[in-house]
């Protein structure tokens, strides 16, 4: 892997240089004898393990429970996706949903309910899950039809369907949001950790996608979860989703991120050791234009993604316009870098067994999940409408 310069911004301290160089190393070494790709399931398994064996995992925990800072520190969660995506997306996935899976439980979770399930996560024993997404309800979370309803004192029964939801199949808990009737809308959710083996919880149906990892339809039928495991208050499980995702989905853009820095590296050595007529493919100006353009996308992502894991560190209660414009830009950006190393290859770009072909499909998914670009503009436009609206009421006072 190239040395990405970006570690000697003034975004890091040097814990933060310490671990990207340690995980990089451990990466070279460990992940690919974890992975079998006609396996995803095994293979998940076996890199969350691994990962959790190497301490890696502790940088998805607080530190009460055994984790790495007091509270979950992006810049170290956006260096590890970035890390592992360059090695494997796998791998990526495989750490990154560990903490989207238990990002909710960190922030609104009970003591109780924190002791429970993180540090068998933290351990690599558990896999953790995040059930937002339903059949008719993606990125409009205001339309979600799951219910839970009280069953008796200490219980509620919780029913609908969740879709599209990573690690499907394989986790020990999941993260459940459903409607609970506080009110209309986006105020009537709340989240609950429900249990691998909830009676009423099956696994309806596992999805294929074009870059395989473990992905299912969840039913939930009568549900018997107790009251206990919800996580903050009726009525604030909106608020519960926005708080984590305010927090991976600058995370999705160092995964993209890292899949760009892997295409960029292919990129140049196919550019330097392949020939045409009589040259190099990097003496063409064609060629170099397109490393060029390569290195400034990956730098300005970078810029993005840093800065807004940067500004959620030190302080700053809600990053929305900053980290959707990392997502949005990162993701676009790496699709456009790896497309460019696939046109370097020729023929062989489109190869199975050939890495800028796996990254071609990897990187699509990225362009979707927790929330499409086009969704990602609209936040962005709201935000800065908002902020707009705001300055004018208070210039006008």
């Amino acid at each position: 892997m190239t040395a990405p310069n970006h570690l000697d911004w003034p975004f890091f301290d040097a814990r933060h240089r310490d671990y990207a160089a340690g995980l990089s190393a451990w990466s070279r070494e460990e992940v690919r004898q974890h992975i079998d790709h006609a396996d995803v399931d095994k293979s998940c398994r076996a890199l969350v393990r691994a990962l959790g064996e190497a301490g890696w995992l502790k940088a998805v925990v607080p530190a009460a429970q055994g984790g790495l800072s007091e509270k979950l520190d992006v810049r170290t969660l956006c260096l590890s996706r970035e890390t592992l995506a360059w090695h494997d997306s796998l791998a990526d996935f495989a750490f990154a949903m560990q903490g989207l899976g238990t990002g909710s439980i960190s922030l609104f979770g009970t003591e109780e309910i924190k002791t429970k399930y993180l540090p068998p996560v933290r351990e690599g024993r558990h896999i953790a899950a995040f059930a937002l997404t339903e059949p008719e309800a993606g990125s409009d979370v205001s339309a979600l039809a799951a219910t839970a309803v009280p069953d008796g004192p200490a219980h509620v029964r919780i029913d609908g369907m969740k879709t599209w939801i990573s690690n499907g199949g394989i986790a020990d808990h999941y993260v459940v949001f459903a409607r609970t009737g506080e009110g209309p809308g986006t105020k009537g959710l709340s989240a609950f950790v429900v249990d691998a083996d909830a009676p009423g919880f099956e696994v309806a149906s596992r999805i294929d996608v074009i870059a395989p990892h473990p992905l299912a339809t969840l039913r939930f039928s009568g549900c018997r979860v107790p009251v206990a495991n919800r996580l903050g208050e009726p009525g604030e499980g909106f608020k519960i989703a926005m708080a984590t995702l305010d927090i991976f989905r600058s995370t999705v853009g160092a995964a993209a991120l890292g899949l760009a820095r892997r295409a960029f590296d292919e990129m140049m050595n196919r550019a330097t050791t392949r020939e045409l007529f009589g040259a190099p493919l990097s003496a063409m100006q064609v060629t170099q234009s397109a490393i060029a353009d390569s290195a400034i996308d990956i730098d300005a992502a970078a810029l993005l993604i840093y800065r807004a894991a940067w500004e959620k560190d030190r302080g700053t209660p809600r990053i929305t316009r900053e980290s959707s414009s990392a997502k949005a830009f990162a993701t676009e950006m790496a699709q456009q870098v790896i497309d460019r190393a696939v046109q370097i290859f020729g023929g062989n770009g489109v190869r199975v067994g050939v890495k800028v072909e796996a990254l071609y499909r990897e990187i699509r998914a990225m362009r979707i999940y927790e929330g499409a670009t086009e969704v990602q503009k609209l936040i962005i436009a709201r935000e800065l409408l908002k902020t707009h609206a705001s300055t004018r009421r208070e210039a006008a006072e």
